[in-house]
């Protein structure tokens, strides 16, 4: 029997083919790019802080979609990558937060598959004894990589740990790392909730309706969500939301605050840091939001929620 391909929501496998890949990268010659923009660094991180923080809920970028979660004494990580390269292509800035200035971790949370997301090298730098939560058909892969403390999910599978709440929810997009593994593992975003707040990784995305039925089953407080990697629309756009939709993301989960990822760290796309902020804040300013909830991080900053 072979193994299970996984869908989206609408049945969609969103793979895009070959002949669409070939006219992508002839477009990308032509196109000249200002690289010039690097996400800052913060400049006053909170290292032995964090290192010590077992009592308050903290949200530190340490890039790209990389985070370190503190919430009532766990120490989360998603998606955590220190790789210097993505493919042929450099990193554009260091992370904010390096592996030996991290605390202990007790959760790591995976979105799905592709390398910006998942890899290894650098899920083995990480401190502690985690339990490794992660998308249906993954266990195998990380069994093989003699991680053992490995727990699967399907959409809307929840755990709780201590009195914080995982949940795996839906994200329409798709899992490749080998020629032959396509969509055999899955792909969502994470819910982590506790009786006061409620943190929303978006993990991947293309813009989908199931935005909606997120923010009608969890009351979200921050919502972390991808704004990069969107360009040329016409290829990317089923896989990866672009800014403007990313604020009609914000709207659909009805957030409080809106943090922005997926952008600054790989060229994974056409589009560069500056043009996916710029297009955020254009975006949030034509609809007339409230500037407090937007919270633009900086590299190693750290976000005390109250």
């Amino acid at each position: 029997m072979g193994k299970e391909r996984y869908t989206n929501l609408n049945g969609n496998r969103n793979i895009n083919s070959f002949r669409d890949l070939l006219k992508w990268q002839r477009e990308r010659r032509m196109k000249k790019k200002d690289l010039t923009y690097i996400v800052p660094q913060f400049t006053d991180k909170k290292i032995e802080y964090l290192r010590s923080n077992r009592h308050e809920t903290t949200i530190t970028w340490i890039g790209h979609s990389s985070f370190l979660i503190q919430m009532n004494g766990l120490n989360i990580v998603t998606d955590v990558v220190w790789a210097n390269r993505m493919g042929f292509d450099i990193r554009l800035s260091k992370p904010g937060i390096q592996p030996d200035e991290m605390p202990e971790i007790d959760v790591v949370l995976i979105s799905h598959s592709h390398y910006d997301h998942l890899d290894f090298p650098s899920i083995k730098k990480l401190k502690g004894n985690p339990v490794y939560f992660v998308p249906m058909g993954l266990k195998p892969l990380f069994k093989r990589k003699r991680f053992q403390k490995v727990k699967e999910f399907r959409w809307w599978d929840s755990f709780i740990i201590g009195d914080v709440n995982f949940t795996f929810v839906p994200a329409q997009h798709w899992t490749k790392r080998s020629l032959t593994d396509t969509n055999t593992s899955h792909w969502g975003g994470w819910i982590i909730e506790t009786s006061e707040k409620t943190i929303y990784f978006a993990g991947d995305s293309g813009y989908f309706e199931g935005f909606k039925e997120i923010g009608r089953k969890y009351k979200i407080d921050f919502a972390l969500i991808p704004i990069g990697a969107y360009e040329p629309e016409w290829f990317m756009s089923s896989q990866h939301i672009n800014p403007e939709e990313a604020v009609k993301v914000f709207s659909d989960v009805n957030g409080k605050y809106f943090v922005p990822m997926h952008f600054g760290a790989f060229r994974l796309a056409d589009d560069t840091p500056k043009e996916a902020l710029d297009r955020l804040i254009v975006e949030w300013e034509r609809r007339k939001l409230d500037k407090s909830m937007l919270k633009i991080m900086n590299l190693g900053e750290t976000i005390q929620v109250k």
